[in-house]
This record gives structure tokens, C-alpha cells and sequence, in this order.
């Protein structure tokens, strides 16, 4: 709600109200009309409802109206505060950000050189920028003018290209104004036109695993069905060396590489068995072929939920109980992989190639 520091008759209202409606005088006259009504207690969505200025309009006219009020204030000439009355109000807006001198000098230099808005805003940022050093940069002085070039001349020394760097290089020609500022950005464009091109180290091929799967497990391998529990003994457990996960292998063993998915991360002690689909306790498929069996030889407990690896005749089997069987339990089933599907290996290591 509009604060009523200034409260206005009906009168008054109707009158500024009428006013706005009529779009009678300049917009510098709109402005303090609508700066009137809201001191006066009349928020802006009224305001729009009886004059059809929107709210960012209002908001425009009334900031734009205070920086020309202090051009009139820093004695403006009349030319110039003329030249601000005509249809020039997001112009004056994007000067708010700068003291009453700095737009005074601001406001001259945008109608020197027929500045619009996306331009006021521009040599607005830069005035602000330079009035922060301690003191002008060498060739530089405090004119406005110099000023904006300066800001050219910065970003045009940061540009790797020659195209680049000139047309930041004719910007700051365009507005500097003393001498000196023009010689620095001279000298700029000499040095840009006169140095030879340089080939740039190409960028290291640097990657990083995003996710654990993306990290390969490495696993020891028992061997391929039929086995023994004997070929269970000695089975090592790796101690991986972090960050990327370096194994030191003391004796001679397979070992198999597969993705880090966490439930391999969980076990205390994979282990690879191989063998064939027919091996297993429940046939899903009617091809034969080899697969890779995780199991984690730390889990010899019984659990209705889970396969079991177990030694039965003397072969190791996988198999499901309903309940704990009088039988040893060496390990707990914790995947099945199957061989990836891959038509031609050889794509794999050509471009790829689309059609037109």
C-alpha cells in the first residue's frame, strides 16, 4: 500500500488524475504527476485504472522525471533539457544510477552522440566503473567520454581475435575525447594489427567420474562350473587404494572388471563365478550362454529372500530354500550379468556417422 505522506484532495486527484488521461505537457510533467498521486496515497494500480500508465511506465516516468530534475538543478542548457523533454525518458532512467554531476555530463555526452537506451545504459556502467578507481588510468581523464572509452579499450585488450578487439577499438575511438585516451587506444590497434598469431596449447583432456557406477569394480575369479568348495579357499579380498581405486595383486589370479553398482559396493567379499544359463536354479531363457555370477562370500546365512551358493555332490550349485537347509551355505547370490549385446564390436571405435 502507497504510504499518504502528503494527502491529496478529491479535487487535486480528479484534476492530476484528468491530467494523465489527457497526456497533457511533456512526460517529465507525467512523471511528477504520478510521483504526486502516490505521495498522496493513491497506489499505482489505480493510477493505471484511471489514466492507462502501467505500472512499469509509472515506475519509468517518475525515476526519469527526478534525474531531470537534477539536470535542472546542475544548471542544465536549455538545448539540452529540450533535447530530454522529447520522447527520452528510458534514456534519463538508466542514468539513475550516477551522482547529480555525473549524470549532468552523462546526459550531455548521450545526446552528443545520439545515444539510445541500450547506449545510456552502457555509458552509465562505465561512468560508475571509473569513478571507483582510485585515479584515471594512465592517458585517461575524468571526462565522461574518456570514461567509456576507457571501458572499451579494457575489454577490447581481454579479446583473443583481431575482429574483436577492433570493433571494441572503434567504440573507444568514438567516445574518447581527450588525446591521450585516443593515442592509448591507437596504440591498442597497432599492437592488435602488428602481432603475430600465436597457436594456443590445446585444452588438457581432463575428465571426471560423475557417479560410482561409472567407476569399474574389479573382482577375482573363482572359475567356471563345475567347481568345488576348495576352489573357494584363498580367494583374496582387494583393498582398493583411493581415490581411483588402485589394487595391489599378490598372487597369480583372474581378476574381471565390472560397473561399481552398490550392490557390489556392500559386499565384504565378491567373488566371480562363471557358468551357463542352464546352470542355474530357474531357467529364464532358452539360450545357452555363459554368465557371470557375483557372490559375496561373507554371507553364510540363510535368508528366504535370497539365492544361495552351496555344495551339493561335491559341485558348488546355486539354489533357492524355503527354509535354512542342513546343508553349508558359502555365500549369497548378489548378481547375474549377462554378455553385453553388441552387433559390430567395431563400431565401437569408429566416428559416429549419420545419414544426410
Amino acid at each position: 500500500m502507497t504510504e499518504n505522506n502528503n494527502p491529496l484532495s478529491v479535487e487535486e486527484k480528479e484534476n492530476i488524475m484528468t491530467s494523465l488521461l489527457h497526456k497533457e505537457g511533456c512526460w517529465v510533467d507525467w512523471g511528477k504527476a504520478c510521483q504526486r498521486l502516490q505521495q498522496g496515497g493513491i497506489n499505482s494500480q489505480e493510477i493505471f485504472e484511471g489514466t492507462g500508465l502501467q505500472t512499469s511506465q509509472q515506475n519509468l516516468v517518475i525515476v526519469g522525471a527526478q534525474v531531470y530534475d537534477s539536470l535542472v538543478k546542475g544548471e542544465a542548457q536549455e538545448d539540452l533539457l529540450s533535447y530530454y523533454q522529447g520522447p527520452r525518458s528510458d534514456v534519463l532512467y538508466e542514468l539513475r544510477i550516477l551522482n547529480h554531476q555525473e549524470r549532468l555530463s552523462a546526459a550531455i555526452l548521450a545526446k552528443e552522440k545520439q545515444l539510445d537506451v541500450d547506449g545510456a545504459k552502457e555509458i552509465a556502467k562505465a561512468i560508475k566503473h571509473f569513478s571507483h578507481l582510485s585515479q584515471p588510468p594512465t592517458g585517461f581523464t575524468l571526462h565522461p567520454g574518456d570514461a567509456v572509452a576507457y571501458q572499451h579499450w579494457k575489454n577490447a585488450r581481454q579479446k583473443k581475435t583481431l575482429a574483436d578487439k577492433a570493433r571494441l577499438i572503434a567504440e573507444g575511438l568514438k567516445f574518447a575525447h581527450s588525446e591521450t585516451a585516443r593515442k592509448q587506444i591507437e596504440h591498442l590497434l597497432t599492437e592488435a594489427a602488428t602481432s603475430t598469431s600465436t597457436q594456443n596449447a590445446p585444452l588438457l583432456p581432463i575428465y571426471r567420474f560423475e557417479s560410482d557406477e561409472q567407476l569399474p569394480y574389479i573382482l577375482p575369479v573363482a572359475g567356471t562350473l563345475p567347481l568345488t568348495s576348495s576352489d573357494l579357499e584363498n580367494i583374496p579380498i582387494f583393498e582398493k587404494i583411493e581415490p581411483y581405486g588402485i589394487l595391489k595383486i599378490n598372487k597369480e589370479i583372474d581378476i574381471v572388471s565390472i560397473p561399481s553398482w552398490q550392490v557390489i559396493l556392500k559386499a565384504k567379499h565378491p567373488v566371480v563365478i562363471f557358468c551357463q544359463s542352464e546352470d542355474l536354479p530357474k531357467q529364464t531363457t532358452t539360450k545357452s550362454e555363459q554368465l557371470l555370477v557375483v557372490i559375496d562370500l561373507d554371507v553364510k546365512e540363510w535368508n528366504i529372500s535370497n539365492y544361495c551358493l552351496v555344495e551339493e555332490n561335491g559341485k558348488l550349485k546355486l539354489n533357492w530354500f524355503q527354509s535354512n537347509p542342513d546343508c553349508q551355505i558359502l555365500g549369497q547370490l548378489l548378481l547375474i550379468l549377462r554378455p553385453k549385446k553388441i552387433l559390430d564390436e567395431d563400431n565401437l571405435t569408429q566416428p559416429w556417422q549419420m545419414d544426410d
